[in-house]
């Protein structure tokens, strides 16, 4: 893949030398987001010089494939009237995407000079917050009357389907402009010419209003299996449809912040990220978990006297609580998954948590046999092997419930639960595990020496 990319680049570098437009043919022969890819590894002044090669039409392909900070570099060196041009080229959410990254003052000058009925469906996009279902969502799609017939769908479908972003899914409207169904383009090729949309369309139609969370979008289209999500207002009147490409970019995004919330990483944070940037956005979390590491530190603290008269508590201590702590972790992934999917209903809520608190209590007796074998084989103590067994037991039944308990507080409290969950869990596993090995110990101290 790398060598693809530095051939890309070696090719446009002699374009730039011999100052001519580039082959129309090399082009076809490449996928945009390769060019692109190459040149976001370019200087900046090389990029503007690979532009000038470009035609439109094969720019606003790559444009649209790049990724936020060569977007802007591409367009700055545009005047307003190329860059309206290069978006003729594309989709309407894509246009609202990249005049969001833009700069302010950039956007509203290329809403000026737009036609203001572009501007004012831009405009109107631009409104949603980006991460729901008004702001993810395209335009462009293809919506008829009840009434008409599959001939004349047919003929309307010619004209207007170049146009659009999806074809195979054909919206339907009442004489109110209320959404009424849904027809596949085959159903239409499969019918009669005299046949009316009303007698072959789906009329049990899924759709969401526009300020609804993209996440719960893509739960929807999963669901369902649909290639297409419909957008309405509040009076069930077609905004918009969000497509399966955009689904699947939803989908990343949602991964890729809850992996990145889960170890106190920003989502917007990559390797390319500059320094400052990178550590203004991970040092707040590594001082919230030291914070948590020393009330961990402190509940150590507390049986010192303990841990001086059995040195080989210390050396016992990691195992119960690294256990619990991954016990916990299980849990947490499958939880904040089952939230993220909306699993997890109301009604189920604690029944789930008997059965994680079960399976903590089983894995606990698994793995505080094994432990405490393992313990007394090496001391020759049977008392210390039962003690890492009952601190086992009631770690791993501690990290099932928490496990389940924290991500689901979080989100009653409004706070995203893959953002701090590791964080509580971990002090929570390692607090509760060290207080119950270590109190225990105390308690049956003069069976250990």
């Amino acid at each position: 893949m790398k060598d693809k990319i530095d051939d890309i680049k070696e090719d446009m570098q002699d374009y730039i030398e011999k100052d001519i437009s580039i082959d129309e043919q090399w082009i076809e022969d490449k996928y945009p987001i390769d060019i692109a890819e190459a040149l976001s590894e370019m200087e900046e002044d090389r990029v503007h010089e690979v532009v000038k090669l470009l035609e439109i039409e094969d720019l606003a392909e790559i444009v649209e494939q790049s990724e936020e900070e060569l977007q802007i570099t591409i367009l700055k060196s545009k005047s307003n009237e190329e860059i309206i041009e290069i978006f003729s080229h594309m989709a309407t959410d894509i246009i609202t995407d990249i005049l969001g990254n833009l700069p302010i003052n950039m956007s509203k000058k290329l809403l000026r000079h737009m036609k203001q009925s572009e501007a004012e469906v831009l405009k109107q996009l631009l409104g949603y917050d980006t991460e729901s279902a008004g702001g993810i969502m395209t335009t462009e799609y293809i919506v008829f009357n009840e009434n008409l017939t599959v001939a004349e769908a047919l003929n309307k479908i010619r004209n207007i389907g170049p146009k659009t972003e999806i074809i195979d899914m054909i919206y339907v409207q009442n004489y109110k402009k209320e959404l009424v169904g849904v027809v596949e383009l085959r159903e239409i090729f499969n019918n009669s010419d005299d046949t009316n949309l009303k007698d072959i369309m789906i009329d049990n139609v899924i759709s969401v209003l526009p300020d609804v969370d993209q996440e719960i979008v893509a739960q929807q289209v999963a669901k369902y299996d649909m290639s297409a999500m419909p957008v309405v207002n509040k009076n069930n009147k077609l905004l918009g449809i969000i497509t399966f490409d955009d689904i699947i970019d939803v989908i990343e995004a949602e991964n890729t912040e809850d992996m990145f919330r889960m170890v106190g990483v920003d989502e917007e944070e990559s390797i390319n990220s500059p320094f400052f940037k990178s550590i203004k956005r991970r040092l707040p979390w590594l001082f919230i978990n030291l914070g948590t590491a020393f009330l961990a530190a402190f509940t150590v603290g507390l049986f010192e006297d303990v841990i001086a008269r059995v040195a080989i508590l210390a050396a016992a201590m990691p195992v119960v609580a690294g256990m619990g702590g991954n016990a916990g972790a299980q849990t947490l992934s499958v939880v904040i998954r089952g939230i993220a999917l909306g699993e997890v209903e109301d009604e189920r809520k604690w029944k789930l948590v008997i059965k994680e608190g079960l399976l903590g209590l089983v894995h606990g007796l698994a793995i505080g046999v094994l432990t405490g074998g393992v313990l007394y084989f090496i001391t020759g103590n049977p008392y210390l092997g039962v003690i890492i067994f009952a601190a086992m037991v009631f770690n791993l039944f501690i990290a099932g419930l928490f496990g389940f308990l924290i991500p689901l507080s979080l989100e009653a409290m409004g706070i995203d639960p893959a953002l701090a969950s590791a964080i509580f869990l971990t002090t929570a596993t390692d607090v509760f595990g060290f207080f119950a090995f270590l109190g225990l110990a105390t308690i049956f101290i003069d069976l250990l020496i």
